[in-house]
């Protein structure tokens, strides 16, 4: 080659170097319409999705809530029920002392003369039933 034609193959090469340069610097503006609607549609499913998800998390804290309360609720009443079995038991104990009590005393043959010399000769007039209006 000869150094004319080096000198414009140069030429041409600093040029399109240069003009890529520039348009790099510059920037593109160009977007082309398809692409346009492709960002305008994820943007609306992106705000369709966050809302979506504010949503969500407001029923997360109320179902929270409620689950605090229930849990509440159960504790309160799983308390009640141990003391209400606690009663039921120490009742059912009574009993069982109390039926063994009146069995030794039917056996012994002793409840039938309690009964007789405690009844007093007030006790024994018969009043009479009280009528409601």
């Amino acid at each position: 080659m000869t150094n004319t034609k080096r000198q414009v193959v140069r030429r041409v090469l600093g040029m399109a170097l240069g003009f890529g340069c520039f348009l790099s610097v510059a920037g593109c503006d160009y977007w082309p319409p398809a692409l346009h609607a492709q960002l305008e549609e994820l943007r609306s499913e992106m705000d369709t999705l966050n809302m979506e998800k504010t949503q969500l998390q407001s029923q997360v804290n109320d179902l929270s809530m409620a689950r605090q309360d229930l849990q509440l609720r159960f504790d309160e009443l799983s308390r009640v029920n141990r003391e209400k079995t606690e009663v039921i038991a120490g009742m059912q104990r009574r009993l069982e002392a109390s039926r063994g009590k009146g069995s030794k005393v039917l056996a012994l043959g002793k409840a039938p003369a309690k009964a007789k010399t405690n009844l007093s000769a007030t006790s024994l007039v018969k009043k009479k039933p009280v009528v409601k209006r």
